[in-house]
Order: C-alpha cells, then sequence, then structure tokens
C-alpha cells in the first residue's frame, strides 16, 4: 500500500504531543498522574498516524510498546523508576539493534528511520555507526539525569532537551547523506528499434 505523506503539523503533533501531555499533566499533578495520560497520548498518537497514512514507523510501535510496558509497571508497583527507565531501555535497545545488525553486514537504520532516503552501501553503514553511537551516549544520559536530579528537571530535560539535542544531531548527518545519496533508479530504457528510450 502506498504511503501517504502527512502534513508536517500533523506528524509534530502525534511526535511531540504526548510528551507535552506529560509534560503538562506532571506540572499539574505529579508524574503517577501524568503517566496514565501519556501513556493514552502515545496510543491515540499511534492510531491517528495509522489511520491518516495507513502506516506507521517502527520505531514509534517499538516506542510506544515499551511506554505501555513501563508505563504500566510505573502505576501497578507506584514506582517511577520504571517510567525513568523507559527512555534508557529504548535507547539501549535501539542502538544495539543497529550494532548487531552491523556485525552482521546489514544497516538497520534504513529500516528503523523507514527508508527516509536512498544511500550506498558505505553510506549506510556510517550513518549506522553514528547512529548506534548516539543511541548509547543518550542512553547514559538519562541514566545519569535520572539518578542525580529531580523528577521535575528529567521530565522537563525530556520534553525540552532530548528533542533539540536529537534534532541537532539528525541535522548534523545533512553533509553525510548528500554525499552517498544514490538517485533512485530511473523507468527509462533504452529503445533500440526507434534510436530512443522507451518508459516502462
Amino acid at each position: 500500500m502506498t504511503k501517504s505523506a502527512p502534513h508536517p503539523l500533523f506528524k509534530l503533533t502525534t511526535e511531540l504531543g504526548p510528551l507535552v501531555i506529560f509534560f503538562a499533566a506532571n506540572a499539574k499533578f505529579g508524574l503517577f498522574v501524568a503517566t496514565g495520560p501519556f501513556m493514552v497520548a502515545v496510543v491515540v498518537a499511534i492510531v491517528a498516524s495509522y489511520v491518516v497514512t495507513r502506516h506507521v514507523p517502527l520505531m514509534a510501535i517499538v516506542t510506544a510498546f515499551i511506554v505501555l510496558v513501563f508505563g504500566g509497571l510505573t502505576l501497578f508497583f507506584h514506582d517511577e523508576m520504571f517510567i525513568k527507565l523507559k527512555p534508557t531501555i529504548i535507547y539501549s535497545l535501539f542502538a544495539a539493534t543497529l550494532g548487531i545488525g552491523l556485525l552482521f553486514g546489514r544497516s538497520f537504520i534504513a529500516v528503523m528511520f523507514d527508508q527516509m532516503f536512498n544511500l550506498t552501501p558505505k553510506g549506510w553503514r556510517i550513518l549506522t555507526i553514528r547512529w548506534a553511537i548516539f543511541f548509547a551516549f543518550m542512553a547514559v544520559v538519562n541514566e545519569v539525569v535520572w539518578r542525580t536530579q529531580t523528577t521535575d528537571f528529567w521530565i522537563t530535560f525530556k520534553a525540552f532537551g532530548v528533542i533539540p539535542i536529537t534534532a541537532i544531531f539528525a541535522m548534523a548527518q545533512t553533509s553525510l547523506i548528500k554525499r552517498y545519496h544514490l538517485e533512485p533508479a530511473t523507468a527509462d530504457v533504452p529503445d533500440t528499434k526507434r534510436g530512443g528510450t522507451a518508459r516502462r
């Protein structure tokens, strides 16, 4: 099925909406009350994305699953450690997946980012290494922040620190993507009978 490109504002809302809800609910009611709306918002974002585009990125599915599991554990045990561990688990899982893929000669970054661009094998390999290191770094950062800072600081960093850091890192890969970019294969083939080209 052909994937339709959503409006940028819709994409931004589905990606950042749950975090904004989590931040606002925590500021007013505290982390445990905020966890429930956060879980609901993540599910709503997934459903809305599928309804509009008939497609949900793999990263979003994995993230939603871990949010529901660790959010549920947070509420069941009434222990904020679980929801704070969630980013560490997600980043570590992504880093490990990319690293293991490289050991077997596979660049899973293409699948993880929903094949947003087309690169040479070398380009995919370099990009995969960079993102694997970045995810591992972010896992360590999350551990340091939640274990040394207050809950409010951790939530603020998660909502307004992680996103800019990730965006800056992603934009820093632009030159690499341009350097190893492959143009899509053309559908034009030589027409030997007419001396020109024919479109398949």
